[in-house]
């Protein structure tokens, strides 16, 4: 059965339109071309004002510089505590030597992580709860939620849906300095806010 004898006996579309008293049919190709060109009128015509962006100067965020261990003082899989990047609420952050390789990660074996304690769900701390077979931190004691220190503190399981906050760190012969933040703290609009 063939295109032509399925419909040998029914009319043309415009012949149908014409017949119904419709002088004019667009078919779906010619819709399509006239939308794509109408898109591609008003995308030029309402360009997003590149004149105006120019007025707007860019924020840059400067975090202290604060010096938070040494690398002769850690010890593998030994968490230690600090505040970062103020003594404000949620400020709470440790520090750890994983001992694998790590997204981040400082030091001679790229494997020194730090991270702040709130969980991203409803900033209940995660201070004690690091498990050195796994390499995570969680599980959190209201929702389960559990994190990833090898890479970048990435969801494992539970409630939350963000990432836990990395502490940008840097290490200066036997120092280990903490110079910003990767990700928002739980309870802030800006990290540099308390």
């Amino acid at each position: 059965m063939t295109k032509s004898t399925v419909y040998k006996n029914a009319p043309s579309a415009k012949k149908a339109a014409k017949k119904g008293g419709h002088k004019c049919l667009v078919s779906r190709r010619n819709f399509l071309i006239g939308t794509g060109a109408t898109t591609a009128t008003v995308w030029v015509t309402l360009n997003a004002g590149t004149a105006d962006a120019k007025k707007v100067p860019a924020q840059i965020t400067t975090y202290p510089r604060k010096l938070i261990g040494k690398v002769s003082a850690l010890k593998q899989d030994k968490p230690l505590d600090f505040s970062y990047p103020d003594e404000g609420s949620y400020s709470d952050c440790m520090v750890v030597k994983l001992g694998v390789e790590a997204g981040g990660g400082v030091g001679k074996d790229k494997d020194i992580v730090a991270y702040n304690y709130a969980c991203t769900h409803q900033g209940n701390s995660l201070s004690g709860s690091y498990k050195a077979d796994t390499k995570s931190l969680g599980a959190c004691s209201l929702h389960l939620s559990t994190y990833d220190l090898t890479r970048h503190g990435i969801l494992i399981s539970g409630q939350a849906y963000q990432s836990l906050p990395q502490i940008l760190l840097e290490v200066e012969g036997d120092n280990i300095y903490a110079t910003g933040v990767f990700g928002l703290i739980f309870g802030r609009a800006d990290n540099l806010q308390s």
